[in-house]
């Protein structure tokens, strides 16, 4: 089983402003390294020597790990590599809610998969569109009030999904029967369905929550 986007954001002592600012220009870093070609060798050099010493700058101290003590299991959306506005990694989803005319709740997320996230030539790998996926379903799962680990996802490639233009993916709760809660997604470029998921996804008993998360209290 995955994590399904499992908490609400990180405490502000992690979540700053100076943090998601660093993050951003990581990102234009990670996005220029993949992404511009006619760069001397030297240059390359001298820029991951200064990289590494700011990595050091940075990282000196750093524990044993990840790098970070979470505190309990929320610590996590800051960090997502989907919509972590703190996660170099993440093409930063941004997302709202809003309720359809059945009466759901639906996640509505908007934004743009740059070069890192190339798969086919001009267009978002497959597996970065799963992960949006499975980050996008598990958001919607907490904020209708089913909040699941992911078991299965399944999701239906309908058209290759363009790189560097702005993506709508849509979320929403399905059923719930007991512990099991479907979902469902969409994923669009303009008025045209790239890709759509359903995922199955359960609620821990108990007992296994704490085991994996430690106690309610702590949560």
């Amino acid at each position: 089983m995955s994590e399904a986007a499992p908490g609400l954001p990180d405490s502000p002592a992690y979540a700053t402003e100076e943090r998601a600012v660093l993050a951003a220009a990581i990102r234009e870093l990670i996005d220029v390294t993949m992404s511009v070609e006619d760069v001397d060798g030297t240059t390359l050099r001298e820029v991951a020597q200064q990289i590494e010493q700011l990595a050091f700058r940075m990282g000196h101290g750093r524990i044993d790990g990840p790098g970070y003590r979470p505190r309990d299991h929320s610590d996590y959306l800051p960090r997502s590599p989907i919509v972590g506005e703190a996660s170099p990694l993440s093409p930063r989803l941004d997302w709202n809610t809003t309720e359809d005319d059945n009466g759901r709740i639906v996640v509505d997320g908007r934004g743009t998969f740059g070069a890192p996230y190339e798969g086919p030539p001009g267009f978002v790998h497959g597996g970065w569109i799963a992960c949006a996926f499975d980050e996008m379903l598990g958001i919607a799962n907490i904020v209708s009030g089913h909040p699941g680990m992911t078991g299965r996802l399944t999701v239906h490639y309908r058209k290759p999904t363009p790189l560097f233009r702005e993506l709508r993916l849509r979320a929403w709760v399905e059923r719930v029967e007991g512990r099991r809660i479907m979902s469902r997604a969409q994923l669009f470029d303009g008025d045209t369905l790239t890709a759509e998921a359903d995922g199955l996804f359960m609620q821990p008993r108990p007992e296994l929550a704490e085991q994996y998360f430690g106690p309610r209290e702590d949560r």
